[in-house]
């Protein structure tokens, strides 16, 4: 089954739906039109389609192998990594002063969308560049920038993320990893680190390592942590490569999916140390890694989107072919995508796959309105809005991803069981994306316990405020169609309220606010995912009073009406689940937890 990136979609979501033509007002996008997105997005999709599509089976037979302290990845990646660097795809949205294309963040999270969904173990490498990248423009020395950045940008270097440790996952606080100083403005770090995502491998001449470390006397925790570059080789004043650094990758994970993504078990420091320069400041490494991670966590919310469209379409296109039983208007047999089951299926992955896309864009829209926008109110106001979004990007997108994936197989039936029909192969990828970046429970708990009451609680009422806009122009609106959905997305909204109110209370204890805090995250994604799909209901009205014969526009007010009666239409009584309680948790004693 071959692989379509969803370009129509994709831009309907950029220029209707979260408006990101609007960035063209701060100055900082001159050269931003609808004729650009148009062949940005040909372009890119042309990669996924025709290169990197393709190679997703191949990469998850044969996986990625370590050899002799070097990792071979699997056939046809160096070539189709070769052709991304070639098209300038790593620097979609980095300045153009370090060779990117200077686009926005949305445009940049589209081009990632199709890449993901064509080949997500491909994907994950510009993924963890990406926020090497960002890393080095936000913390690193203008003689890091100056060395690193340019091939960065390019993709001919690529970046990797070293955080985890085998005792030290998401408590980053207890790794061990040591940097000694030289005395020159150098580090010789000593340590090992796990699960580091395309840490080693043969598509690029070097890699860039930014390694979490901590100093001599540093103090305990994630106080005494410092962040710091080490590349695999060594880099001359003149720019070329020098010799090979002390790092060495010792073993490769075997993993439920994403085999032809190399997950690395790294060394750091068997020959006496690898050499490595500070980023940021001593003992700020945290703060240099939120960077990193915040960026990560919308791509990987993004990855959720994207798996869940690969399996969508493999789905769509095996019940549109495949005939069992009697449809309802009697044929027999009868292709299954007539079945009312399947159909619900269908509509269920296709509504929230537009819902997690939309609030993706959102995410990066903000962020590029945070650092561009002219005024500081309204760069403090977007800073907000990314803040609170990204969790829920990344949590409530990859559990759509998982979700659709596991949909896409109970549509396949009993074929949807076996490898051959590639459907299992969606699932066993998707399911890696709500754990890493922070696990989703983690989300949820930054969700509640920081963005809530970010400001006091400022961020949540200025998007409750949108979302009243929203559904006040549906009920409002001249189309009929959209009123119910208006009402159910307002009493969505009433639910989502009444369920942040009770989070604030300080009558209720942390604990019972935590054990809330996935049922409150879920919420307000789907709340918010119905805000996104309605706005785009209101756009599509817009195109059909120019042209009511635009089947496409119709399908964006089906759609949201779909997920109005059959997700929003829910959310009311869900607000109990997250008022719950810790109590429930812990009635049933640990014994009888284990048997």
């Amino acid at each position: 089954m071959s692989f379509q990136a969803p370009t129509r979609d994709i831009r309907f979501a950029l220029e209707e739906v979260v408006a990101m033509d609007g960035l063209k007002t701060t100055g900082a996008f001159g050269d931003l039109s609808s004729e650009l997105t148009a062949a940005v997005l040909t372009e890119a999709a042309r990669l996924a389609d025709e290169v990197l599509a393709p190679l997703n089976a191949v990469g998850d037979r044969e996986g990625a192998v370590l050899e002799n302290g070097a990792v071979r990845t699997a056939s046809g990646f160096k070539d189709a990594y070769a052709k991304y660097v070639e098209g300038g795809w790593q620097g979609v949205n980095f300045p153009t002063d370090w060779g990117g294309m200077g686009l926005p963040r949305a445009m940049a999270l589209a081009v990632s969308e199709m890449v993901q969904a064509a080949n997500m173990a491909f994907g994950l490498c510009p993924m963890l560049t990406l926020g090497t990248i960002e890393a080095l423009l936000a913390h690193g020395t203008p003689e890091l920038r100056k060395t690193y950045l340019p091939k960065l940008v390019t993709g001919e270097w690529t970046g990797a993320m070293n955080l985890t440790e085998p005792h030290a996952g998401s408590d980053v606080g207890l790794l061990k990893t040591k940097a000694e100083p030289n005395g020159d403005g150098t580090y010789r770090l000593k340590g090992q680190k796990i699960w580091i995502t395309w840490g080693e491998h043969d598509c690029a001449d070097n890699i860039i390592h930014l390694v979490l470390a901590r100093l001599p006397d540093a103090p305990e925790g994630t106080r005494g942590v410092s962040l710091f570059l080490v590349p695999k080789f060594l880099v001359n004043d003149d720019g070329s490569l020098g010799e090979r650094n002390d790092v060495a990758c010792i073993g490769l994970e075997h993993k439920l999916g994403i085999h032809a993504s190399p997950t690395c078990v790294m060394s750091y420091g068997d020959a006496g140390g690898a050499v490595g320069w500070l980023v940021g400041e001593e003992n700020q490494g945290m703060r240099c890694m939120f960077t990193m991670m915040n960026s990560a966590r919308n791509h990987v919310g993004v990855q959720g989107t994207a798996i869940a469209e690969r399996a969508y379409q493999r789905a769509v296109a095996f019940a549109k072919d495949r005939r069992q039983g009697r449809t309802p208007d009697g044929e027999h047999p009868g292709r299954i995508i007539e079945h009312p089951d399947i159909r619900r299926m269908l509509l269920t992955m296709k509504a929230k796959i537009e819902a997690s896309r939309s609030i993706n864009f959102a995410v990066a829209l903000a962020a590029d309105e945070a650092e561009h926008e002219p005024e500081p109110d309204d760069r403090a106001w977007a800073k907000r809005r990314e803040a609170f979004l990204t969790p829920i990007s990344k949590a409530w997108g990859t559990d759509v991803g998982i979700e659709c994936a596991s949909l896409a197989i109970q549509v396949h039936g009993g074929m949807g069981y076996v490898e051959e029909s590639g459907a299992p192969q969606h699932y066993r990828d998707a399911r890696i994306a709500a754990i890493y970046e922070g696990t989703n429970g983690i989300q949820a708990i930054d969700l509640v316990g920081r963005k809530l009451a970010m400001q006091g609680g400022a961020a949540f009422r200025e998007l409750l405020e949108d979302v009243r806009e929203t559904e006040e122009s549906l009920v409002l609106s001249s189309n009929d169609d959209l009123h119910p959905v208006g009402q159910r997305l307002k009493d969505a909204a009433d639910a989502l309220d009444d369920a942040a109110r009770w989070m604030a209370d300080k009558d209720n204890s942390e604990e019972d606010r935590l054990a809330g805090a996935a049922a409150f995250l879920k919420l307000a994604g789907d709340v918010i995912g119905g805000h996104f799909l309605g706005h785009a209901a209101l756009a599509a009205q817009r195109r059909l009073k120019e042209n009511r014969s635009d089947a496409y526009a119709q399908s964006k007010i089906d759609l949201a009406y779909f997920f109005a009666e059959t997700v929003l239409s829910t959310v009311p009584g869900r607000v109990a689940s997250v008022a719950l309680g810790e109590g429930v948790l812990y009635d049933v004693p640990e014994e009888f937890l284990t048997g």
